[in-house]
């Protein structure tokens, strides 16, 4: 397998922000890769250093191996970008917005593949609809259908599915899981993290600028405990402070990672000795969720290139 995209020792810094302190990463063709963090962790400004949009400060990035900056023309042809930003021009029509899109990379006559696009993003019944009138969902999807004109080896979603209702959202991923089937790279950045645990292959996990889990999504939820007990106690109980610590709250319980249920009853009894009524229980197995939160956590997580 070749590598898509080349990231190597990647900085940036905005006034006192450092957007990026060295990042590292190789995704290889035909990956579907997840790009997760939390706001202001340095993703949108990783995606617009390999878009050529910001010049980093050190490091290079390249697209396919074409260096985004020295071969800026070449890198930009392999890549289609989903913006997270609704961006559009309100005086085309879908269709005409395509075709133009299309001009850019000098592309003509393709209305074929701009009908399959339309398609599978179901907005052939908007094809001739001037792009002011479209609801926010219908934008995005032609964001996406922008992003795949030129049929780019490698894509970058960006958030893709903010504001997509549910049908809409299966459709969308069914088509991107055709494409990535096809061959092309794709990259995903998204706040669901469900998402993420279904479709992505690898995941890298960016906190404050810097890569601090990177490894198959597999090995990462096997990595981590295996086991989440949810306990609800009454408000405004003092738990033990070694019992506090490890307590994630969430849907009215407080949440405790485990690797095995031999620590459940030391759990259980420490709550008990504390005082603290449990008025409800229950146990399901971790989920991307629980690791991305022990990730930001710092629980001592470390990058895992070999997981390639």
């Amino acid at each position: 397998m070749g590598v898509a995209v080349s990231i190597q020792q990647l900085t940036k810094r905005f006034g006192e922000v450092q957007a990026l302190d060295g990042v590292s990463l190789r995704i290889g063709e035909g990956e579907f890769f997840g790009l997760l963090g939390p706001n202001g962790a340095g993703k949108t400004t990783l995606i617009s250093c390999l878009a050529g949009l910001v010049r980093p400060d050190s490091g290079t990035v390249s697209v396919m191996g074409f260096d985004v900056q020295d071969r800026y023309r070449e890198a930009r042809r392999q890549l289609g970008i989903v913006p997270q930003e609704l961006v559009f021009d309100p005086f085309f029509t879908v269709r005409e917005t395509l075709r133009i899109q299309s001009g850019y990379f000098g592309i003509r006559r393709n209305d074929d593949w701009i009908d399959e696009i339309l398609d599978n993003l179901d907005l052939t019944a908007k094809a001739d609809t001037n792009m002011r009138r479209l609801s926010g969902g219908m934008k995005r999807r032609v964001l996406v259908a922008q992003a795949l004109v030129h049929k780019p080896p490698v894509i970058v979603l960006d958030e893709p599915t903010a504001g997509v209702n549910v049908e809409l959202r299966q459709g969308l991923w069914q088509f991107v899981r055709r494409l990535n089937e096809e061959g092309h790279t794709v990259i995903l950045t998204t706040h669901y993290l469900e998402e993420a645990e279904s479709l992505c292959g690898r995941i890298a996990m960016l906190k404050q600028g810097r890569i601090v889990a990177l490894d198959s999504t597999r090995n990462l939820l096997e990595r981590f405990s295996v086991y989440k007990l949810g306990l609800r106690v009454d408000a405004g109980c003092m738990l033990p402070d070694a019992v506090a610590r490890r307590a994630v709250p969430g849907d009215g319980y407080l949440n405790f990672l485990l690797g095995g249920f031999d620590e459940v009853e030391p759990l259980l009894a420490a709550v008990r000795a504390s005082g603290c009524p449990i008025r409800d229980m229950r146990m399901t197995t971790t989920d991307l969720e629980d690791v991305f939160i022990e990730v930001m956590r710092g629980q001592g997580v470390e990058t895992a290139e070999a997981a390639r």
